[in-house]
């Protein structure tokens, strides 16, 4: 192996090892609270039909008060809840019993209505504002969902047919999700059928979410499943994820709003995770990443029945950063295009996004993976204003479903610049012998 390459893969681990390597290791588990309470003891029905809405946001509103006594747990017993949006607040845990199921109403009325987030400056779905999620928090510290596998329903399909018959009156609402929070812990729940987002942290810090199932139908529209946002310091770990688009989706806002917000995603761990994006990809980075991505390790992952694998996405005008990525320990089956990198990516919010703000995506590092019934290796496409950079491959090995065929196009790429070592098949040229001092990305 080239000393070039040993040193880069030495320094690879060192960087890891600083940045985002121990974040799971020091993530905040549930802990008992000194006060708990049933929601049932504020009127809610467990019948599926009766809306609970208010009883959930008189037991929040009462909980408030052990704030500063160590907390409380609002406990969720079996049962079928109908609720429609309502926030958490701050020392809090929501428990929810094996067999509670929290229901989405599917009643447009029932969600609140709030303003875009200051980093997209619109809905994702259409301009102006946006449905509130069903479970929010906002500026919360030490809060906690949480249960004995109970489940969470968004019940989607409502969402999704007028998300495809273009009637939607604002963007679609997430199931859940925490703004401008620290400490956050979301954990041994299922969580199905989102609208859109199934668990959207934006603005937050320590995040921990582990072992949680999401699932949506594979035709859901544009449905993702974990999405941190403009955080930092965040674990994703011992999670099985099966989304219509992308499974877990890390961003950091949209064109000139996420550049003048500018907070980055960072530090973030993701691992032991099973994975489908159905119509996008298990893994991606983007489009919306124009306050930045840093220092993001993927450490075990199997990633199955998806269009892409790992997919790095971006365009002209989003300025930002994708940098400092580590991905290994990947096992791929039945995926369309294993690795994916484009550089033209995406729509923007409105024409005040400025032409001139290329982004960077440089220092990424894909190793210890290997693939089953992969049909493209890798589309790799920069631009000719911002290319691809330090793009470094090793120890990979795909079973392409068109090997030794005439029309075998295994790997495409343009304006990426990068090395490899112990991949097949092999590399596109402009990925086999490229020699790049490497060290740490400089936006």
């Amino acid at each position: 192996m080239p000393v070039a390459l040993v040193l880069l893969l030495a320094l690879s681990c060192l960087i890891r090892s600083h940045s985002a390597g121990n974040v799971c290791d020091l993530g905040r588990r549930p802990s008992s609270r000194p006060h708990s309470v049933s929601i049932l003891e504020f009127g809610a029905v467990g019948d599926g039909k009766t809306l609970n809405t208010l009883a959930f946001q008189n037991a929040v509103f009462y909980l408030k008060s052990f704030a500063d006594k160590g907390g409380a747990q609002l406990y969720v017993p079996p049962g079928r809840w109908l609720t429609g949006s309502f926030n958490l607040t701050s020392h809090l845990t929501l428990f929810l019993e094996k067999d509670a199921i929290i229901l989405a109403s599917q009643d447009p009325s029932h969600w609140q209505v709030v303003d875009p987030l200051p980093s997209y400056g619109r809905g994702i779905d259409l301009p102006g504002k946006r449905y509130m999620s069903l479970i929010n928090g906002y500026e919360l510290h030490d809060v906690v969902v949480t249960g004995d596998n109970g489940t969470i329903d968004g019940q989607g399909l409502f969402w999704w047919d007028r998300f495809n018959s273009h009637s939607l009156k604002y963007s679609r609402p997430h199931l859940v999700e925490f703004v401008s929070s620290e400490n956050v812990v979301v954990s041994n729940l299922t969580f199905l059928n989102a609208p859109a987002y199934t668990i959207h942290t934006v603005y937050c810090s320590h995040v921990y979410i582990h072992r949680v199932t999401a699932n949506t139908s594979p035709e859901s529209p544009y449905t993702i499943g974990i999405v941190p946002d403009s955080s930092d310091n965040v674990c994703i770990q011992d999670s099985t994820i099966n989304m219509g688009y992308d499974a877990i989706s890390l961003k950091s806002g949209w064109d000139q709003y996420g550049i003048s917000f500018a907070r980055a995603t960072a530090n973030v761990q993701i691992r032991d995770v099973h994975l489908r994006g159905a119509s996008g990809s298990s893994i991606s980075f983007g489009s919306e990443m124009s306050g930045g991505i840093s220092d993001v390790v993927v450490l075990g992952a199997y990633i199955h029945n998806s269009l892409s694998g790992i997919a790095f996405r971006t365009t002209k005008g989003r300025g930002g950063y994708i940098k400092e990525i580590d991905v290994s320990d990947i096992h791929m089956v039945n995926v369309g295009t294993a690795f994916l990198a484009n550089g033209s990516f995406g729509t923007h919010p409105d024409s005040g996004f400025d032409k001139n703000a290329f982004p960077l995506v440089s220092h990424v590092r894909l190793h210890d993976i290997v693939g089953e019934n992969i049909s493209v290796a890798g589309d790799f496409f920069g631009t000719e204003e911002s290319p691809f950079t330090s793009v470094v491959l090793s120890n990979i090995s795909l079973s392409m479903t068109n090997s030794g065929s005439p029309d075998d196009d295994s790997w495409r790429c343009l304006y990426v610049e990068g090395s490899s070592e112990s991949v097949v098949p092999e590399p596109c040229s402009e990925l086999e012998s490229y020699e790049s001092s490497y060290g740490r990305a400089v936006a």
